[in-house]
């Protein structure tokens, strides 16, 4: 019963579409129907601007970290150490599938990058940091976003199982599973930065 609610709450907060709800809030912009057509936090940069993109960054951060984080104050005090981790990364799965596929906005969400950061954030945070901190140099350096993503995507495992000696295997199962899905979630990026029209999009210019 507990990894039910858990995991149900944990969908409904990954269903909250806040790139389409502050675009028309804020904008009267559906960002599904401009730029990427993506309701995620680069499309809102590229199509509403950095307050806007920003403000979507850090909801879906939030919303990953809060869907992970919330067994550890919520569940019973009889879980072991390892039930409690199990339960975070069914809450972090269907947290990435409610950005992904949103209730709240007709199943049609992002990527789920910021989403899946936040629920690294809340399960393993040392990881995170080492994946942010690849991202941000990968995306300073070449400008594409998608680059940054896919390349923190793929060291996660590795960033897990060498760098941090994780041996839980439903843990690294799915590190596994989240890297996969946030690499086939851009395939389409893949295929235009092997034909050099994937778009740039600097950090520090307006």
């Amino acid at each position: 019963m507990e990894l039910l609610l858990f995991s149900s709450i944990a969908y409904l907060l990954g269903s909250i579409p806040s790139a389409v709800w502050i675009g028309k809030a804020w904008n009267g912009v559906d960002v599904r129907e401009h730029g990427s057509k993506n309701a995620g936090a680069t499309n809102t940069f590229r199509v509403l601007g950095k307050k806007a993109g920003i403000t979507v960054l850090i909801i879906d951060i939030s919303k990953g970290f809060l869907a992970v984080f919330m067994p550890v104050f919520l569940a019973s005090s009889e879980l072991s150490k390892e039930e409690l981790i199990h339960i975070q990364i069914i809450c972090a799965i269907t947290a990435v599938l409610g950005h992904v596929f949103p209730l709240f906005a007709n199943f049609k969400g992002g990527k789920g990058v910021a989403t899946s950061l936040g629920v690294i954030i809340g399960i393993h945070p040392p990881s995170a940091g080492v994946c942010l901190l690849l991202f941000l140099i990968v995306f300073i350096v070449t400008k594409f976003v998608s680059f940054g993503a896919i390349c923190s995507a793929i060291a996660f495992p590795f960033v897990l199982v060498f760098l941090f000696k994780e041996t839980d295997f439903w843990l690294i199962l799915f590190s596994v599973i989240l890297s996969l899905a946030v690499i086939i979630a851009h395939k389409k990026n893949i295929v235009r930065l092997l034909r050099g029209e994937e778009s740039k999009m600097s950090l520090f210019k307006k």
